[in-house]
């Protein structure tokens, strides 16, 4: 039924992941004894029909057996839409949660033992990148909501080695994305830590948008709904690979609603095209680090649907972000507006 939903709306391509399991095994659901569960499950079943749902009934209550990935990736898999398979490693130390997505993993990564939160996310994304370099199959691991219960540090991310990915934004309710007195928001981080990248020639850190759908029948601010955050790839093809392989070279973008018509590196110069809606106004923020200098700021904006920066080599790295005045529907917060993330440029 979330496979459903995705499929439905547009897109083209999901990884559901949920905490240390990856859907192999034979797993039995108990359904909550409430009208809304009950309702849902029915809809599942006037949906699907008896041939596909598994259930029993047992002392008055519904068990349904759930479906192992293999099976709900053969139902719903098609030629315009690709499941790929992940595992949210989730780890805890001294009480934080401390969550890395294993993406197109093939094999089940058991989160490792950690004394530090560095040492969790190192230990994870090793045993990842030893999956991938066993396997030869393209892999990736990207950093969970770091304000979750505030458990991650930008001197956290910092240290790392190994890792491109992190989610500057997050649809949960609880994921703090803005920060706040003690602590930085997502954007800021990022760009902390891509100045510690920038300054020791490691390969920076991009920026994903995702869902974090944990809700299915309940909507609202504080719910962890579908529909607030994606990336949209520049792949060669639809194929967990080519996807992979874009991305990793920055040819994507994170969004929570802007769509864009193109985003380009020509030389030096960054161009942005925006898919601008009726009614709807934009402005288009270049943000960077000059060399020397701790923080990013606002280099230059632009009112309208597109732009272009010139990345001189006095900047260790320019992004951009697109705001546009359309207040987003069911938003991670309210009033938030639709926005859209491009991936951090270096002077060549």
């Amino acid at each position: 039924m979330v496979l459903d939903w995705y499929k439905t709306n547009g897109y083209d391509f999901v990884a559901l992941s949920d905490h240390n399991t990856m859907a192999r095994d034979e797993k039995w659901k108990v359904v909550t004894k409430s009208p809304m569960y009950e309702e849902s499950f029915q809809k599942y079943l006037d949906k699907f029909g008896k041939d596909w749902v598994v259930y029993k009934t047992d002392t008055g209550r519904i068990q349904v057996k759930l479906k192992t990935f293999e099976e709900y990736r053969s139902k719903m898999e098609d030629a315009s839409f690709l499941v790929i398979p992940s595992e949210e490693i989730s780890n805890k130390v001294d009480g934080k949660p401390i969550h890395i997505n294993g993406t197109n993993l093939q094999e089940y990564v058991a989160p490792p033992s950690a004394t530090t939160v560095t040492e969790a996310m190192q230990l994870t994304i090793d045993a990842v990148l030893e999956q991938r370099k066993r396997t030869g199959i393209p892999m990736f691991t990207h950093i969970n909501h770091p304000n979750f219960y505030w458990a991650i540090s930008p001197e956290d991310m910092i240290g790392l080695k190994g890792e491109l990915f992190f989610e500057v934004h997050n649809g949960h309710p609880r994921v703090n994305n803005y920060g706040d007195s003690a602590h930085v928001g997502m954007e800021p981080l990022w760009d902390m830590i891509n100045i510690a990248y920038a300054n020791r020639n490691q390969p920076l850190m991009f920026g994903l948008a995702t869902d974090d759908s944990h809700n299915y029948h309940e909507f609202g601010a504080s719910f962890a709904n579908s529909g607030r955050g994606w990336v949209m790839v520049q792949a060669e093809s639809l194929d967990a690979a080519s996807l992979i392989t874009a991305m990793e070279a920055g040819n994507f973008y994170a969004s929570s609603g802007v769509v864009l018509n193109a985003v380009t590196v020509e030389g030096n110069k960054i161009n942005i095209e925006v898919a601008g809606e009726k009614d709807v106004t934009y402005s288009i923020e270049f943000v960077g680090v000059k060399k020397g200098e701790q923080e990013s700021k606002v280099i230059e904006t632009i009112n309208g649907t597109s732009a272009s920066f010139n990345v001189t080599d006095e900047y260790l790295f320019v992004r951009a972000r697109v705001i546009s005045s359309k207040i987003k529907v069911n938003p991670f917060q309210e009033k938030d507006v639709e926005m859209a993330w491009t991936q951090p440029v270096m002077f060549k």
